[in-house]
C-alpha cells in the first residue's frame, strides 16, 4: 500500500531551508582559503595542510552514509538538534586545535555530522511536490551554493583581520549553534511515515536503489565527476594564489567567493530550466560552462580577472549540474527521498574528497596547469555520462509507483 501523503503541521519555510543549509554547508568550505595561513601557523608543509580539505570531504561523505538516512524515519526536529550541537562543538576543538593532527580529526568528525544540508534538501523538495520541485530544490541549492562560496570571502576576511585562521572556526561554531534556536521548531515531525525499518535494514537497502533506479546512476556518475573538478580548483586556489607571481594572502582567496556571487546567484535558474527541458539538457550546458571556466584559469594562471571569470563560470556549471541531478532522483519518491539523496551525495563528495586529494599532490608536484588538467578530465567524463544517458519519453499517466518511492525493475528510468 502505498503511504499517505506527508501532511506537515507548518508551512514549507524555502528561506529558512536555504539559510541553514547556506550556514551548514559552509562548515565544509570556509576552510580551504585558510590552508597556507595553518599550513605556516602550525609548521607543516602545504601538502600536509591539504590534508584538512580531503578530511572535510570525507567526514561529508561518511555522514552523508550513516546519518542521512534516518531522516526517512527518524524524528527531524531531534536528528536536527543532535546534528547542529555535535557540529558546533567539533567548531570548538579545531578553533583550539594544538596541531594538526588534531585539526584534522576535528574536521573530520565536524563536517560528519554537518550534513543537516542532505537533510534539508529532500524535505524541501518533498513538502514542495512534483509542480515546485525543480524550483524549491533550485532555491535551497542557491543557499548551499551561497554558502559555499560566500564563506570563504568571509573566513579569508576574517583571518586577515584578526590575524588567526582560528577566529574563523570560533565564528563558524557560533552560526552554527546560533541555528539551534530557529531550526528545528520550524521542520514537520518526520519526512515520511514512521515505520519499523531498522537502521541497519536503511542503509543495507542503499545498493538496491542505486542498482534499479537508472536515473540514480546517471546523477551519481555526473555528481562525482563535477564535483572532483570543483574541488580540484578551489582545494589548490589558494596555494597558487600565494605563489609567486601573484602572492596573495587568505583574504584574496576568500574573496573569490564574494566575487562568485553572480554565477551562485544565476545557478538558481537550474530548477526551472529542469522541470521545463529535462535533467541531461541543464546537465549538458553546465558542463560546458565548468570546462570553459577551467580552461580559462588553467591558461591564463597569472591573470586575476581571467581567475575570477574561471572560478564564475566553474561555479555556476557545477552548481547548475547539482541541482539537475537532484531534481532527477527525486522524482523517484518521497518514501526514498533521503535515502537517493544519501547515495547520490555519498558518490558526489566521494568525488570531491579524492579531487581535493588528487588536487594537493598534482599542484605540489606538477603546478597549477597540471591540477587543472586533470579536473578538466573530470569534466569530459562527465560529458560521456550525459551521452550515454538516454532521456526517457514524457508521459501523461500518473505514476502512483514513483510517488511512493516503489521499484519497479522491469521499467529503464530516465528523466524526472
Amino acid at each position: 500500500m502505498a503511504p499517505r501523503p506527508l501532511a506537515p503541521t507548518r508551512p514549507l519555510n524555502v528561506p529558512l531551508l536555504a539559510v541553514a543549509g547556506a550556514v551548514t554547508v559552509a562548515n565544509i568550505y570556509f576552510p580551504q582559503p585558510l590552508l597556507a595561513a595553518v599550513a605556516h601557523g602550525l609548521d607543516v608543509s602545504e601538502r600536509t595542510a591539504g590534508l584538512i580539505a580531503s578530511a572535510a570531504q570525507i567526514g561529508y561523505a561518511l555522514g552523508i552514509l550513516l546519518l542521512v538516512p534516518l531522516a526517512d524515519t527518524a524524528r527531524l526536529r531531534r536528528l536536527t538538534s543532535v546534528l547542529l550541537a555535535l557540529t558546533s562543538t567539533a567548531l570548538l576543538v579545531a578553533a583550539a586545535a594544538p596541531d594538526v593532527l588534531t585539526l584534522t580529526l576535528a574536521t573530520l568528525a565536524l563536517s560528519t555530522t554537518t550534513v543537516l544540508p542532505q537533510i534539508l534538501t529532500p524535505v524541501a523538495a518533498v513538502l514542495a511536490g512534483p509542480g515546485r520541485r525543480g524550483r524549491v530544490v533550485g532555491l535551497v541549492g542557491l543557499g548551499l551554493t551561497l554558502g559555499s562560496t560566500v564563506s570563504r570571502t568571509v573566513s579569508g576576511t576574517v583571518t586577515d583581520a584578526s590575524g588567526s585562521w582560528r577566529v574563523a572556526y570560533g565564528v563558524a561554531a557560533v552560526a552554527t549553534a546560533a541555528l539551534l534556536l530557529v531550526l528545528p521548531r520550524r521542520l514537520p515531525e518526520r519526512l515520511g511515515p514512521s515505520g519499523h525499518t531498522s537502521y541497519a535494514g536503511l542503509l543495507a537497502g542503499l545498493p538496491r536503489l542505486l542498482a534499479v533506479h537508472r536515473e540514480l546512476r546517471t546523477s551519481a556518475l555526473l555528481g562525482a565527476c563535477v564535483f572532483a573538478a570543483f574541488s580540484v580548483f578551489w582545494s589548490v586556489l589558494a596555494f597558487h594564489l600565494a605563489a609567486p607571481p601573484l602572492g596573495y594572502g587568505p583574504g584574496a582567496a576568500g574573496l573569490f567567493g564574494l566575487l562568485t556571487l553572480p554565477a551562485a546567484l544565476l545557478s538558481a535558474a537550474a530548477g526551472p530550466l529542469a522541470d521545463r527541458y529535462g535533467a541531461s539538457a541543464v546537465n549538458a550546458g553546465s558542463l560546458a560552462c565548468a570546462g570553459l571556466g577551467l580552461a580559462l584559469a588553467g591558461l591564463t594562471p597569472s591573470s586575476p580577472t581571467a581567475l575570477v571569470a574561471g572560478a564564475n563560470l566553474l561555479v555556476v556549471g557545477v552548481s547548475s549540474c547539482q541541482v539537475a541531478n537532484q531534481a532527477r532522483i527525486f522524482g523517484i519518491g518521497r518514501a526514498v527521498a533521503a535515502r537517493v539523496n544519501t547515495v547520490f551525495m555519498l558518490a558526489t563528495f566521494g568525488g570531491g574528497a579524492l579531487g581535493s586529494l588528487a588536487g594537493s599532490w598534482l599542484y605540489t608536484a606538477y603546478g597549477w596547469q597540471a591540477a587543472l588538467l586533470a579536473a578538466g578530465a573530470c569534466v569530459a567524463v562527465a560529458g560521456l555520462v550525459v551521452v550515454a544517458a538516454r532521456p526517457a519519453v514524457p508521459s501523461c499517466v500518473r505514476d502512483v509507483t514513483r510517488e511512493a518511492g516503489g521499484i519497479r525493475p522491469r521499467i529503464p528510468q530516465g528523466e524526472s
